[in-house]
């Protein structure tokens, strides 16, 4: 099982990854733009930037820890239960989210 502390100590080892809010909630921002939030109790899971073609490939997998809402429609998240994600792909995931919410002059500087 993954917790959001984990996902927190995992992101703030990628460059200009700070904690933060978004909508009330425990967020994770790279130079200020947000990379992933932990959802309320109510809403549940976490999420996360991705590419378009990873929440259809994630969503449409057989990994119960991978879902979307209605809400996420039309935008690039993928919702994760953290309880049930693998920690390796999550962690990748973490490192996708900073490459495409990062400027880019931060990704050149930084080539990981």
């Amino acid at each position: 099982m993954v917790t959001w502390d984990d996902v927190v100590a995992y992101a703030v080892t990628l460059p200009e990854v700070a904690e933060s809010t978004s909508y009330g909630t425990p967020a994770l921002k790279v130079a200020g733009k947000l990379m992933a939030r932990l959802r309320s109790d109510a809403e549940g899971g976490l999420a996360i930037k991705c590419s378009a073609v990873d929440k259809v490939a994630l969503v449409g997998g057989d990994d119960p820890a991978y879902f979307t809402t209605p809400h996420y429609d039309g935008y690039n998240y993928v919702l994760v239960n953290l309880e049930l994600a693998q920690p390796d792909e999550l962690f990748e995931l973490v490192g996708d989210a900073w490459h495409i919410a990062a400027p880019a002059t931060l990704r050149k500087r930084h080539a990981i």
